[in-house]
């Protein structure tokens, strides 16, 4: 039984059972709703707040997932179950004024003023604001005109709205405070996502980060826009850092604490250094040539299961795109990766292949095959097609394939994939997505 099906078997039962056991608390509760939409409201919001510790772990970055899921699947997850409370926040409070207004018969914009005049209602109405705020600036639309790091720290306000949502539920959650019972399973439940949101998000690194002590040792330019940073620390080995995985990087006293990137790892752990190679983007990555010698560094991570460790077979197909060489070239140079391994390298022009010299170098050593596919895309130029990738690497359904680059890229090359029938097992994409 492999760990992804026993990841997602365990997943399932907890949604299962939790959501049987919320149903049971509102048949049990009864009264005081006294319509079918007063009704309909009260059982929104327990999905509501279900759904909100349902986040809530998704946002904590649990290791067992991790590994067993990946974080790119995770994040995309993460981005439903938004939306998914996006529509509760909507519903619940609308129903349950319509209740109110139909029951004294009054219209529904009074009933909204005089609710609101709550405490209790009005930080839940607040907490709708924020939720309707972020899902607004998380549409493509928006999301391509912020900034990664404004994007970043506009979801901040998603912890404010967990705090805001937890004390609306304990002053207006009747199913809550049914009995004994109920009150354990409730704040329980609660107790557990906070616990390990706080763990995974505060307390291990902030252990992790004072125990290594992680400095700047070199800042090495790739390209004009491209920065390569070298970080040394005690005991790095301990971290289990892996080929293909990336951290969450700030950078104290020269970036603000918000803006934090992730940036995968571009060559092997070796237990005594890591580094990151990174485009000069965003205001985090654009000022990474900057950053002086001996500058301490706040590293949260390992995460991502774009490894070695969930290949199958013994052959290997590694394509890279622009900038995704990063945790590419890594996974090349990881000791594990053996057997036959082709690379591909996807490059508007040779100017834009950065760290090809290394990749040259580690493919020699390993005696794997690399092409370097330049040009613009155009009619005549389209190298993952299903009919090129194909006559690229004949074998290919019988080889791990692993995939980094851009969204169009990526997005093509796992289309073509698709098409040429190669195993959904021997698939494996590193997205850059990432849940703030």
């Amino acid at each position: 039984m492999t760990q992804p099906f026993v990841a997602r078997a365990a997943i399932g039962t907890f949604l299962v059972v939790n959501l049987a056991v919320i149903h049971a608390m509102f048949l049990i509760a009864g009264p005081p709703a006294h319509n079918v939409f007063g009704q309909a409201g009260r059982l929104l919001g327990l999905y509501l707040a279900f759904t909100m510790t349902v986040q809530a772990l998704l946002v904590a970055r649990l290791p067992l997932l991790d590994r067993a899921i990946g974080m790119d699947r995770l994040t995309g997850w993460h981005r439903w179950t938004g939306f998914a409370v996006f529509w509760l926040a909507v519903l619940h409070p609308a129903f349950v004024i319509l209740g109110f207004a139909r029951y004294d018969r009054v219209s529904f914009t009074a009933t909204a003023l005089t609710l609101s005049k709550q405490l209790p209602v009005l930080l839940g109405l607040i907490a709708v604001a924020l939720i309707v705020l972020v899902v607004a600036l998380s549409v493509r639309f928006a999301r391509r005109r912020l900034s990664y790091e404004a994007w970043h720290a506009v979801h901040l306000l998603l912890y404010l709205v967990l705090v805001l949502g937890i004390v609306h539920q304990a002053y207006e959650g009747t199913a809550f405070t049914l009995n004994v019972l109920t009150r354990i399973y409730w704040w329980g439940l609660w107790a557990f996502a906070l616990g390990a949101l706080l763990t995974y998000r505060l307390i291990v690194p902030l252990i992790r980060n004072s125990r290594h002590r992680m400095r700047v040792a070199a800042v090495v330019p790739e390209s004009d826009d491209v920065v390569s940073v070298h970080v040394t620390g005690r005991d790095l080995h301990l971290l289990g850092a892996k080929a293909g995985q990336f951290f969450l990087w700030r950078f104290p006293g020269h970036n603000r604490w918000w803006q934090v990137n992730p940036f995968s790892l571009s060559a092997a752990p070796n237990g005594r250094s890591l580094r990151l190679t990174a485009k000069g983007v965003g205001t985090t990555s654009a000022g990474l040539r900057d950053l002086p010698i001996g500058a301490r560094v706040f590293a949260e991570g390992p995460y991502g299961s774009f490894t070695i460790d969930n290949r199958g077979g013994t052959a290997t197909l590694l394509i890279a795109g622009g900038i995704g060489v990063t945790p590419i070239r890594s996974l090349l140079e990881d000791p594990n990766l053996s057997g036959d391994v082709t690379v591909l390298y996807r490059v508007r022009s040779g100017a834009d292949a950065v760290l090809l010299g290394e990749l040259r170098n580690l493919a020699r050593e390993k005696g794997a095959r690399l092409h370097v596919l330049s040009g613009r895309t155009s009619a005549a130029n389209q190298p993952f097609t299903p009919p090129n990738l194909h006559a690229l690497v004949p074998d290919i359904t019988s080889r791990d394939v692993y995939v980094c680059g851009p969204a169009a890229l990526t997005g093509a090359v796992l289309d073509s994939l698709r098409r040429l029938k190669v195993p959904a097992r021997q698939i494996h994409a590193e997205l850059f997505r990432l849940a703030p």
